[in-house]
């Protein structure tokens, strides 16, 4: 199979796009099915690598699954095989795959007990489980890790509500909490909690499906803990990260383009963001347009001080566009610092960008200076590696707003997060091939 792209940059792209159903939900939804033993139905759903390994993983637990359309699924608990969480197959396909760490609240609270292997995933620092593991230890849970297989397990008879202060606003720590304490004995009150629209789109989720959950949308949930769960029928959120990332694709590449159905409520800051880098938005209805614009001036705050863009929890912005900003930041007039906060070594795709042409400083880990070129000099295409899936989308987006031929390695990062991205940018007019 392909693993590079090649890309002849410096073509300006036109059309409509609409971005795929969200990465990021998808994992915590799918795991979401295992609390009942009725029916649920899924749609939006993402056809990307780490979503359908999720699904392979859920079908391997005794799931039944069908595919009724593109992006639309059903899913029945109704024989989950407990025994296969000891085998090595087991082991094998949750250790590649990050989000398989959300199967254990579910599984932890409808039956009892639940393991994982250490997981897998991006390559971009330190991403703690002693959230999840914390959280269900305060309902009650006996914890063990096996240093010899090197996985996590976590039982309980019967989990009890509690309150808890977590450490971190951990996504994914907060969506493991919320799917254990939906079936507990008594209520549990999550203080510091993750509050991203797909942490409320999980909680919408699981009041459809009988749980009894209030506060979402803030850092204070109240989980009241029912006896069992129902089926339900779910829409996934367009992907944030994508809407992002075709924003800075069109104004990088000096564009005319229209992202469709974007779910603009729920998009918090990233469109004000990327017009406090000087790039035009036109809102309508829920699409966003574009336009065609040669050059855009990123604004200083109000004390004339150098702009900064950090990420930060919710409803901050996500630290998954930084890497798009950073990229889009360079062809701007003007300079700005981005502070990359969450996570360590995200930021050391710039040493690729460097190589293109771009005036980056990077200060350390977690702060690169970006001076903006204006345009007057492109961007060169070279040969590159990608690290992550972040980095890779922001490594496209300036391989086909530079000058000449770029080819980047490692693509199988891009498809793990962005669905058949290569043959939607053709579609606007973009010159790339897999090889």
């Amino acid at each position: 199979m392909a693993n590079s792209f090649e890309i002849t940059g410096g073509q300006q792209l036109q059309g409509e796009i609409e971005p795929q159903g969200a990465k990021n939900e998808a994992l915590q939804i799918l795991c979401a099915v295992l609390l009942t033993d009725e029916q649920v139905t899924i749609n939006n759903i993402p056809d990307i690598r780490d979503v359908n390994k999720l699904i392979d993983l859920l079908g391997s637990l005794g799931v039944t699954v069908e595919k009724l359309k593109h992006g639309s699924y059903t899913f029945q608990a109704d024989k989950i095989n407990l025994d296969y969480l000891k085998t090595d197959d087991f082991i094998r396909q949750a250790g590649a795959l990050r989000g398989s760490i959300m199967t254990a609240g579910p599984l932890l609270s409808r039956f009892g007990i639940a393991c994982v292997p250490k997981p897998g995933g991006d390559k971009i620092g330190r991403r703690r489980l002693d959230t999840h593991f914390i959280g269900f230890q305060n309902l009650g849970a006996k914890f063990d890790f096996d240093s010899h297989t090197k996985i996590f397990s976590v039982s309980a008879k019967k989990l009890k509500g509690a309150y808890m202060l977590l450490d971190e606003a951990s996504v994914t720590g907060t969506a493991n909490i919320i799917m254990a304490a939906a079936l507990a004995e008594g209520t549990t009150t999550i203080y510091n909690a993750a509050c991203e629209p797909y942490i409320q789109q999980l909680c919408k989720m699981l009041v459809s499906m009988g749980a009894k959950i209030s506060g979402i949308g803030s850092n204070l949930l109240n989980i009241t803990g029912v006896t069992k769960m129902k089926g339900c029928t779910h829409t996934m959120l367009p992907d944030m990260i994508e809407v992002g990332s075709f924003i800075g694709l069109a104004a990088m590449t000096q564009s005319a383009i229209t992202i469709k159905n974007c779910s603009i409520p729920n998009l918090g800051i990233i469109p004000s963001t990327f017009q406090r880098l000087g790039i035009q938005l036109e809102f309508r209805g829920d699409d966003i347009h574009v336009p065609a614009q040669k050059n855009y001036e990123i604004d200083t705050f109000i004390d004339g001080s150098i702009l900064t863009i950090a990420d930060a929890i919710w409803p901050g912005l996500t630290p998954d566009l930084l890497s798009v900003i950073l990229v889009t930041a360079t062809q701007a007039n003007g300079t700005a610092l981005i502070h990359q906060k969450m996570f360590e070594s995200r930021l050391f795709f710039v040493d690729k960008l460097i190589d293109m042409g771009a005036q980056i400083i990077l200060c350390d880990p977690h702060r690169a200076t970006v001076i903006g070129l204006n345009r007057k000099h492109t961007l060169k295409g070279i040969e590159m590696t990608s690290p992550d899936i972040r980095a890779g989308v922001a490594l496209l987006i300036a391989a086909l707003s530079a000058k000449g031929k770029s080819v980047i390695h490692n693509i199988e990062q891009i498809d793990r997060g962005y669905e058949k991205i290569d043959e939607r940018l053709i579609k606007l007019g973009a010159h790339i091939k897999r090889i």
